[in-house]
């Protein structure tokens, strides 16, 4: 079979261009890549030939990007970021012979259930942690081996295998006077209530958001969420936090049932209704990392 490589072009190329165009000189370029400075200047030289425009004007010290680069570089430089973002992923020693295993989840699941037990384990972990449509489609796109996920998207080559419930519950400090929001919940006052919780010192953070609107619109009917005081990284900084000063939160139940037990913590409210989430497994039809994924199971569902 022969190829007509004048109708091709490396790849190799484009990522060459990108480290000079970033670094503006050869010899930091071939640094960044590991490669020789003839090598690079040879993949530019290529790459102008196949363009067929200039790319850069040489000086002795500097490579300075022509209007035409300028706009290559806007072009290509999604492409290259994306593939060396799956780069990450994939990428394997010869010589280790350990299989890898990329997980997606928030950031609490990876500490509450994987944290105490990772080191066991007999394969690697590359860790995910982002909002689950985005880990979801990573997934798909093989990039993700096994997602952590309470949400889902239709896909017919994922599948979805419950296996835990979360109740969120509304909780605060003890040293909190919540008197007038207990006296509005046990006399049903929800209108007075809403107001009242609104006046309190919440504590939140970005991945309660979408519980948190859930939760007030079932009790409330209303889509207008309270605004945090203070906004901090994930859910364990919120109980964290919470323990030690006064104000309220909406936190999972698995992740604050120790603080309740222990008084650090205490349930104003469960809601006129509970609001559950149900966390799945989520794994693409015949996956190849089959017997990892289901050790990795087992290691939740156990813990």
């Amino acid at each position: 079979m022969y190829y007509n490589y004048n109708s091709m072009i490396n790849l190799e190329w484009y990522r060459t261009f990108k480290a000079v165009y970033e670094e503006g000189n050869l010899t930091s370029a071939s640094e960044a890549l590991f490669s020789s400075q003839p090598g690079v200047s040879l993949h530019i030289s290529n790459l102008e030939a196949y363009v067929g425009y200039k790319l850069f004007e040489r000086t002795s010290r500097k490579m300075i990007p022509t209007e035409r680069a300028i706009i290559l570089y806007d072009y290509i430089i999604d492409a290259l970021k994306k593939l060396e973002h799956t780069e990450q992923y994939f990428r394997t020693s010869k010589t280790n012979k350990r299989k890898t295993l990329s997980i997606g989840m928030c950031s609490e699941v990876f500490q509450t259930f994987f944290e105490p037990h990772i080191g066991k384990l007999e394969f690697d972990i590359i860790a995910h942690f982002g909002e689950y449509p985005q880990m979801l489609k990573e997934l798909n796109e093989g990039i993700l081996d096994l997602v952590i996920t309470p949400e889902q998207i239709e896909n017919p080559t994922l599948i979805y295998t419950p296996f835990f419930k979360e109740q969120i519950l509304l909780v605060s400090n003890p040293t909190t006077d919540t008197s007038v929001l207990e006296a509005y919940i046990k006399g049903k006052q929800w209108d007075d209530l809403e107001k009242e919780l609104k006046a309190q010192v919440w504590y939140g953070s970005s991945n309660v958001l979408g519980f948190s609107k859930k939760f007030w619109y079932q009790n409330f009917k209303k889509k207008q969420l309270y605004k945090p005081n203070y906004l901090v990284p994930n859910i364990i900084s919120i109980i964290r936090c919470l323990k030690m000063n006064e104000g309220i939160a909406l936190v999972p139940d698995f992740l604050c049932q120790e603080a309740l037990e222990k008084n650090e913590l205490e349930l104003l409210w469960e809601g006129k209704k509970p609001l559950y989430n149900t966390f799945h497994f989520a794994t693409k039809l015949n996956s190849k990392l089959q017997n990892e994924i289901e050790q990795i199971e087992n290691l939740v569902i156990d813990s």
